[in-house]
C-alpha cells in the first residue's frame, strides 16, 4: 500500500494517548512498503518500557525484529549459509529497535535440496535476545565491516556513512569511508526512506560488498547521512541488507541477492532460514544462500506459491485455536513471512480470540463491549435471517459504505488515500468493533451456541482485546493449560505449541510470560493479512525460492 498511515488515524490515535498520558510513535510507512517491522518494532519498545514503569515489568514488549548476519568463513561454489548466534533474552536487555519492509509473487515445487559442504557460504548469524538477529558483511576494497539485518522484507542495503555528522545515531556505529576504497564509484543520488519515528536518508554509491566469501561487484547502496530516530541509536545493527524483490527497492536499486543470481555466486536462485530458538544456544541458526542445509529440518518441504511479487506473500487456507477454525479465513488469507518481525501479527479480530483463549491480559475495549451490549442481539438477529456479513454493521447503522466497501478505519491502519471518504470521528471505532462481533458472532452461530452464550462469550472477547500497542503478558504457570494454534497452508497444518508461541523471560526472580501475537489490521484487498515472522519461522525451516517464485515450509530441527 502507497500511502502509509492515514493521517486522520495518525492524528486520532495521538490524540486518545495524550489523553491516557502517555507517549507513543505512531507508524507510518513508507511510500513503498505496505508496513515494516520497524514501526511495529519501537512501538513495541516504547510500549515495554512504559509498561515496565507502571506495572512492574509484568507486560513488556518484545521486539518487532530483523535478521542480521556476522560472517563465518566456510567455502562454497554457489550457495551462502547463514548462521545464527542467541543470547538470553532479557526484557531489562531490550533496547534494541529493528526494521523491515514487505513483498511476493507466483511460484512452483522445488523438493528439499541438498548440498555438500563445499557448495555453500555460511554466514553466521548473532541472535540480539530473539529481537535481532545480526552479522557482519564488508563494503570496498579494503573491505571495511559493518553489522546488518538479514531482511525479507526489503530490498535495499544500506549503511551509515563518514558524512553523517549530523545524526546521534551515526556516532554508535562504524560509518563508510568510500575515499579509502580503491572499488568505490560514484554515483551521488539522493536517496530516503521514510518510517513513523524517523527517517533514514543519504545518497547511493557503488562499490564491492562481500557477504561470507562470496564478493559481489559493483553493488549499489546508499550511505546513509542521517538517521532520524532512536531506533537507529539503539539497535545492534548498522545497517539493513535487504532480501526482498527488486519491486519494492527504493530508487528501483538492484538488490544484492539479485546481483548475487546475476554474477553466478549462487548455484541455485534459494535461500533458506533456520532459526535456533534455544535461547542458550550458541548457534541461533543459519541463513544459506544458493540452496537448504538438509542438517536443520527433517521431511519435505511444503511449498506455496508467491502471490504478488514484492514481499514474499503467499495464501494461507486457515488458522485455528485448538481444533476449531477461527472462522476468519473463509476463502484464503493473505501472509507474508517475514525474517525481519520477531513475533505473529494477526487481524485484531483473530488475535483477541487467541488472547482470550490463552488468558492473555489485554486492554479492555469500551467500545466492544457497548456495541455488544447495544446491538448484539440486533446482530445475531441479521446473521439468522441470512444477512450478508459485510452487510450487517451497514445494516445497524455503525459503517457506512464508500461506493465500493465498508469504511472502517481501525481495519484500515494501512491503506491508500486515494479519494476516501472519512467517517464521522469515533465512528471508525464502533464500525470496528461491530465487524469483529460479526465475525466471533457468526462462527458462534456455526458451532450452535445459545444467543445468551455466544453474547457472553463476545463480551469476554471485548475484554482480551491487545492494548494499543499490541502486546499482552500472561501466567506463565499456565502454559499446559492452553491451546495449540495452527496455520493452514497448501492444504497442510503447521502447528506451534505454547512454548513455541509463548516468549518466557526472567525478570529478576520472577518469570515473564509475552503472547507471541500481536495485533495489525490491513484492509481488504490486501488484506486480511498475517506476518509470520521468527516465532514461526523458529519451528519451520524456511525456503525463499526466487527460481520457481514460492516458499516452503518444513518442521525445523
Amino acid at each position: 500500500m502507497a500511502g502509509g498511515w492515514p493521517p486522520a488515524f495518525v492524528r486520532r490515535t495521538e490524540a486518545r494517548e495524550r489523553e491516557r498520558g502517555r507517549v507513543l510513535f505512531v507508524a507510518v510507512k513508507p511510500k513503498t512498503a505496505m508496513f515494516g517491522s520497524l514501526e511495529l518494532t519501537f512501538c513495541y519498545y516504547l510500549a515495554r518500557e512504559f509498561y515496565k514503569m507502571t506495572y512492574n515489568y509484568l507486560l513488556g514488549a518484545l521486539c518487532i525484529l530483523v535478521l542480521t548476519c556476522s560472517l563465518v568463513p566456510a567455502s562454497s561454489d554457489g550457495l551462502v549459509r547463514v548462521g545464527l548466534k542467541k543470547r538470553p533474552l532479557d526484557l531489562h536487555g531490550i533496547k534494541a529497535a529493528t526494521m523491515a519492509r514487505l513483498h511476493g509473487e507466483q511460484g512452483k515445487g522445488l523438493n528439499s535440496m541438498g548440498h555438500d559442504e563445499s557448495d555453500l557460504d555460511i554466514l553466521s548469524l548473532k541472535n540480539y535476545m530473539d529481537a535481532q538477529y545480526y552479522g557482519e558483511i564488508s563494503v570496498g576494497s579494503p573491505p571495511q565491516k559493518f553489522t546488518v539485518i538479514f531482511d525479507t522484507g526489503s530490498s535495499n542495503l544500506w549503511i551509515p556513512s563518514s558524512k553523517c555528522i549530523f545524526s546521534i545515531a551515526c556516532l554508535f556505529h562504524p560509518k563508510y569511508k568510500h575515499k579509502n576504497s580503491k572499488t568505490y564509484q560514484e554515483i551521488g543520488k539522493s536517496c530516503a526512506i521514510h518510517y513513523g519515528s524517523g527517517s533514514v536518508s543519504g545518497f547511493l554509491s557503488q562499490d564491492n560488498v562481500e557477504v561470507g566469501n562470496l564478493v559481489v561487484h559493483n553493488q549499489v547502496f546508499m550511505e546513509a547521512t542521517r538517521e532520524g530516530s532512536l531506533t537507529f541509536v539503539v539497535g545492534k545493527f548498522d545497517g539493513i541488507l535487504g532480501l526482498g524483490f527488486q519491486e519494492i527497492s527504493v530508487g528501483d536499486v538492484v538488490p544484492v541477492w539479485y546481483n548475487m543470481m546475476e554474477q553466478g555466486l549462487v548455484q541455485e536462485e534459494v535461500f533458506s532460514f533456520w532459526l535456533n530458538r534455544d535461547q542458550y544456544a550458541k548457534d541461533g541458526g543459519e541463513l544459506v544462500f544458493g540452496g537448504v542445509d538438509e542438517k536443520h529440518f527433517k521431511g519435505k518441504h511444503t511449498y506455496v506459491p508467491v502471490t504478488q511479487k514484492g514481499y514474499w506473500q503467499f495464501q494461507m487456507d486457515d488458522f485455528l485455536i485448538g481444533n476449531l477454525s477461527t472462522g476468519f479465513c473463509e476463502g484464503g488469507c493473505a501472509a507474508i513471512v517475514d525474517s525481519g518481525t520477531s513475533l505473529l501479527a494477526g487481524p485484531t479480530t483473530v488475535v483477541t480470540q487467541i488472547n482470550h483463549a490463552i488468558g492473555a491480559q489485554g486492554v479492555v475495549s469500551m467500545e466492544c463491549k457497548l456495541v455488544v451490549s447495544d446491538y448484539g442481539e440486533m446482530i445475531w438477529e441479521l446473521l439468522l435471517a441470512g444477512v450478508q456479513p459485510d452487510k450487517v454493521c451497514s445494516q445497524v447503522g455503525l459503517c457506512f459504505f464508500n461506493g465500493s466497501g465498508l469504511e472502517s478505519a481501525n481495519i484500515e491502519m494501512v491503506v491508500e488515500e486515494e479519494n476516501k471518504e472519512k467517517a464521522p470521528p469515533g465512528d471508525d471505532l464502533v464500525c470496528t468493533a461491530c465487524e469483529m462481533l460479526v465475525v466471533w458472532i457468526r462462527n458462534q452461530l456455526k458451532q450452535q451456541e445459545t444467543k445468551e452464550r455466544v453474547l457472553d462469550y463476545v463480551n469476554q472477547l471485548c475484554e482480551s482485546l491487545p492494548s494499543p500497542m499490541g502486546e499482552s503478558a500472561i501466567d506463565c504457570n499456565s502454559l499446559s493449560k492452553m491451546p495449540n494454534v495452527t496455520f493452514t497452508i497448501g492444504s497442510r497444518d503447521f502447528t506451534l505449541t505454547p512454548e513455541q508461541y509463548i516468549l518466557k523471560t526472567e525478570e529478576g526472580p520472577t518469570s515473564v510470560c509475552l503472547s507471541g501475537f500481536i495485533a495489525l489490521d490491513v484492509p481488504p484487498p490486501r488484506g486480511p493479512l498475517w506476518i509470520l515472522g521468527d516465532v514461526f519461522m523458529g519451528a519451520y525451516h524456511t525456503v525463499f525460492d526466487y527460481g520457481n517464485l514460492q516458499v516452503g515450509f518444513a518442521e525445523a530441527v
